[in-house]
Formats: C-alpha cells, structure tokens, sequence
C-alpha cells in the first residue's frame, strides 16, 4: 500500500488516526454503562469498598466540573456540565512519524458541535481561525469522527471500575485493586485492538482512584503494560472543581464562525 506525501498526505494521515481514536477511545466519549453508579452506597455501612468507589463516579445531577484525561496517544483536558449536556475538550495527540503535532479542541451542547484546530511541526501546514468552528453534522460522513455528549463520565471510569476483579480501600478516600480491561465495557476503553493485544496481562491491570472530602472521585490510574505497538504507559483520569466550574455555554459574536470546507475535507478523510 503506498503512502500520500507532502502536507495534503501528512494530514489526512493524522486526521484519520485523530478520527480513529476519537471513534474508539473512552478519553472523548463514555461507553455507558448497563446501570447508573449507586446514589446510596457510600452512605451504607455495609457498602463494599467497590460498591463506594462507583458511588463517587461523576453522576448526571454533578454541577459542571473539570476533567484531565491521558492514555497511550493523547492528552486532554476540559470542562463537563451535565445540566446543559455539554462538554469542552482540548487534546493535544502525541507528534506523528512526519513530526506534526495536532491540536483539537471540542464544544458539544446536546447537538450542537463547534471545534478549533491547529497543526505544527512541518511548513506548510493548514492554517484555521482561532475561534469556534460551527460544524454541521450532516456534512460528516462518520458521525463518529466527531465527539458527542455521553454522560457525566467523559473518562469512563465507571465501566472500568465496574471490571475490578478487586478492590481494597487503603485509608479513608484511597483504593487500590486490579481491574480486567479485556472484556465488556472497559474494553471498549482502550484503542482499537489493545484489550485483545494484552491478552492474559491485561485481566489484572492494577489501578489506584482517589475520592476527595467531598465524596467525589479525584482520580482514577491504571498501570497499563505493554501491549503490541503500545509501551507500558499509565491511563490517567481526574475530575475537579465540582459545582464550582464555570458552566458551558455557546460561543457567540466574534468568538465563533463557520467551518470552512477543509475542515470537513478533514474530518472525512
């Protein structure tokens, strides 16, 4: 198979792997799972340790908060508000093999989408504004290239918690255990294909989570090892600043314009 070249190839191969990941990744999108973590459980005296961690998962009646996530390809960071079923997002993915950085940022409010894109590391790079990008979802040809408002969840940290084989609670807010992410749900938090890659390794992951005073999980850190392509790494999610980060809301005046056609030549590609 041969490869595209010069700056229009370069692209269309970051933005398909940008697309890729933004399809399959828990970082940018929730699998959801079977059933909403318990609203009493941390409260119950015989509440196990597991059952109190999925109780401190960020639920749908959380106030807007912040959230940072970080797997084997990507960093990101962003806003949540569940009352207006929207998210903000910036990642930023690791440089590709020709040295081009990729830069997204995201806004979903229910079915609304607007996104920023930049790209460095190699001349002649396409150039946007720095603004909000209105898009039209009737224009993508995979809806999946494009993220959407999932839940409270954005890391997914509940359906991996929901696959700990155990889960032991250390001292007052901290847990450690191991976690099984090659079936069901916490599968579906990985890359394409890295569940199946880790094979036996990858049915005793250990984890550490963090819940804060205020009853809500801080962080969530699994112990990844090497599968495939991919070296051991650390799957990173934190939650912060409940009911006290600036809610969502849509760009207006100056601060937003419309998607030019490169950038659903992109996001098709």
């Amino acid at each position: 198979m041969t490869q595209a070249t010069g700056s229009a190839g370069t692209i269309r191969r970051t933005m398909g792997t940008l697309a890729a990941m933004l399809a399959a990744t828990t970082l940018l999108g929730g699998c959801g799972l079977k059933s909403e973590p318990g609203t009493d459980s941390a409260a119950s005296p015989t509440a196990t340790p597991k059952e109190a961690l999925l109780d401190a998962v960020p639920a749908e009646t959380d106030g807007a908060f912040r959230f940072t996530g970080k797997d084997a390809s990507s960093d990101l960071s962003g806003r949540i508000d569940p009352a207006s079923k929207a998210v903000e997002m910036t990642m930023v993915m690791a440089p590709d093999k020709d040295g081009v950085v990729v830069t997204m940022s995201f806004l979903v409010i229910e079915d609304k989408l607007w996104m920023k894109a930049k790209f460095s590391g190699q001349p002649g790079l396409p150039k946007f504004p720095d603004k909000w990008m209105a898009l039209d979802r009737s224009k993508l040809t995979d809806s999946g290239s494009v993220p959407s408002y999932d839940g409270a969840d954005q890391g997914n940290a509940g359906p991996l918690i929901e696959a700990a084989t155990s889960v032991e609670q250390q001292e007052p807010g901290k847990y450690t255990g191991f976690i099984d992410v090659t079936s069901g749900n916490a599968a579906k938090a990985l890359d394409d294909g890295e569940a199946a890659a880790l094979g036996e390794a990858g049915k005793r992951v250990p984890f550490t989570a963090l819940v804060g005073p205020d009853k809500h999980l801080s962080s969530l850190v699994l112990e990844m090892p090497a599968a495939g392509e991919h070296k051991a790494y650390q799957y990173v999610v934190t939650y912060a600043d409940f009911d006290s980060a600036p809610k969502i809301t849509a760009p207006t005046g100056g601060a937003v314009t419309k998607a030019p056609a490169l950038v659903y030549e992109l996001l098709n590609s």
